[in-house]
């Protein structure tokens, strides 16, 4: 609930600082007296357009400052503040702060972060809800009438959210599976050309690789053939220099024994022969392993050429080939098993579809069902309100299945009738405001149950009623707050007197200067005030003797 509001410079407020409590909270005072800037300041903080006006004539800046104390956050603001990282710890109140120039700018935070005066907006549905005399939002908005009405039936939403999550899920696999295949089959005599493309040359992983050393193997003996050619002639045939080194080491073996130099020339020729022998080995080897054939050249070369034709027409790796045609395969078969996968996917879809429909029209019930008792609550608060003539009626309305959503499939609203015979219109279409402010003050009490923001204002909601009409709005404004916090701006006695707290706003001059203040009220000052709100600017002690029976009777 709100706990604190501390005004700086704003209009007619130049430095005010409020303390709030749980229950019925009365600000009253002579018309004029500045009430409304009470409820600008606290439009303000909480996120309202930041009128340069605002600030008081003669300041540079107005400042307003709002504290909230919860034992838990409200799910609305929890969230909201999560989204924008803004962290308060468990158990800390919630503090606006908002500040607006003269020149019309202006800054807000969060506990002292900075915020956006939009993440302001944002939660304040949940912190504050304020009904006027041309109120247009809450309980007037009908964008809210549903969760409303779901909240006072009690019903099982969440089913219906969850059932609908997974239809559209369901339905989101078969719409996909339906596209790939209509793509595959629009695809299907091109997928053929391909495989058969690949088919033709069977690919296998690490092929280009082994052709291409192959290749490069075939072109080095290209180019030394001719060196090759030569080396051969030279090692091979009778004169040939491994043949002359042969024959000299013959002649001198039979000379070596004698002499010691001839022996060693002997070993040393030996060593060449057998050196020479070892060279011949290598160069046949090489001549073998360089063997240049013309036509595998012309073949490796060619299925190279294919392999990298087809990897760049696929857009890959001419080793990722064998993986290409497996997926076109599985693309084709797919075309083949399409009908059953569909038939699944839509049997799928279909019991899905008919679960949330299940539970949409279980939902419809509980609706239609409770918009019957709530219509019966609101019609018994109506008469002694002065609206016996008026009549209520919730509108649960069947949408049109493109607009079904996690909701359910209807539409819901609050109606109204003043007159006898009028036809049922929106509440927002109500021509007067007092009657306005009458009627949301029904369904609040209708409603009483299904909780709402943390702090209720009711501005001006006795508006030209008064007497019996007067004590009821303040009997049912008593019975809101308890367990509760609610705030009634009133010119009523009667609602008055039912405060547990009760503020006087007062306007005073001094010189050219004029100030707004706002005094809580202890016993006497309540009976004081009361008083003039009975009798006006004269109290006589017949007003102080009624307003002491006011305030005796509650």
């Amino acid at each position: 609930m709100l706990t604190t509001l501390a005004i700086r410079n704003v209009v007619l407020i130049d430095a005010l600082d409020l303390a709030f409590g749980p229950g019925l909270g009365v600000l009253t005072g002579e018309t004029g007296a500045g009430k409304s800037i009470l409820l600008d300041a606290l439009g303000l903080v909480l996120g309202a357009r930041a009128e340069s006006g605002l600030v008081r004539a003669g300041e540079e800046q107005a400042s307003v400052t709002a504290t909230f104390e919860f034992a838990a956050l409200p799910e609305g603001v929890r969230q909201a503040l999560g989204e924008a990282e803004v962290e308060i710890e468990a158990g800390e109140p919630l503090i606006l702060r908002r500040r607006v120039r003269a020149d019309g700018g202006s800054k807000a935070w969060v506990n002292d972060q900075p915020v956006s005066a939009g993440l302001l907006r944002e939660i304040a549905p949940s912190l504050v809800e304020l009904h006027g005399q041309h109120d247009d939002r809450g309980l007037v908005n009908p964008r809210g009438h549903r969760a409303l009405l779901d909240r006072y039936a009690a019903s099982d939403v969440a089913g219906v959210e969850d059932a609908w999550a997974k239809w559209r899920a369901a339905q989101a696999r078969l719409d996909a599976a339906r596209a790939g295949i209509a793509q595959a089959k629009a695809d299907e005599d091109l997928l053929l050309a391909y495989l058969a493309e690949l088919t033709a040359i069977e690919p296998e992983h690490g092929e280009e690789e082994r052709l291409a050393l192959a290749r490069a193997d075939m072109q080095k003996g290209e180019k030394l053939s001719g060196d090759l050619e030569a080396l051969r002639v030279l090692w091979d045939g009778s004169d040939s220099a491994l043949a002359q080194l042969r024959g000299a080491a013959r002649r001198l073996d039979r000379i070596a024994g004698e002499h010691t130099l001839l022996a060693e020339a002997l070993a040393a020729l030996d060593r060449a022969v057998i050196e020479a022998g070892e060279a011949e080995e290598r160069l046949a080897g090489a001549g073998e392993a360089l063997t240049f054939d013309p036509a595998e050249l012309d073949r490796i070369e060619s299925r190279l050429f294919e392999l990298r034709a087809l990897a760049r027409k696929h857009g890959c790796q001419p080793d990722d080939l064998p993986d290409v045609m497996r997926t076109l395969r599985a693309r084709l078969e797919s075309i083949e098993a399409g009908d059953a996968e569909i038939g699944a996917l839509e049997k799928a879809a279909e019991q899905a579809g008919h679960v949330y429909r299940t539970q949409a029209e279980a939902l419809h019930e509980q609706r239609v069902a409770a918009a019957l008792r709530l219509d019966a609550a609101v019609a018994g608060e109506l008469a002694p309100l002065k609206l016996d003539a008026a009549r209520f009626r919730t509108a649960v309305t069947a949408l049109p299945e493109e607009r079904w959503g996690a909701h359910g499939t209807d539409a819901v609203e609050f109606l109204i009738a003043t007159n006898p015979g009028a036809d049922f219109a929106p509440l927002n279409r109500i021509a007067s405001g007092g009657e306005l402010s009458r009627f949301i003050l029904a369904l609040k009490v209708a409603l009483a149950e299904q909780g709402g923001a943390a702090t209720v204002i009711f501005d001006e909601i006795d508006r030209g009623v008064g007497g019996a009409v007067a004590s009821a709005i303040g009997e049912r404004l008593a019975r809101l707050a308890s367990g509760g916090q609610l705030l009634a701006v009133t010119h009523s006695p009667q609602v008055a007197a039912r405060g547990v707290t009760h503020y006087l706003i007062e306007k005073s001059s001094e010189g050219t200067v004029t100030r707004t203040s706002v005094a809580l009220l202890d016993t006497a000052g309540r009976q004081e005030e009361i008083a003039r709100m009975l009798s006006g600017a004269e109290i006589t002690s017949e007003a102080r003797a009624q307003a002491d029976r006011l305030l005796e009777g509650v």
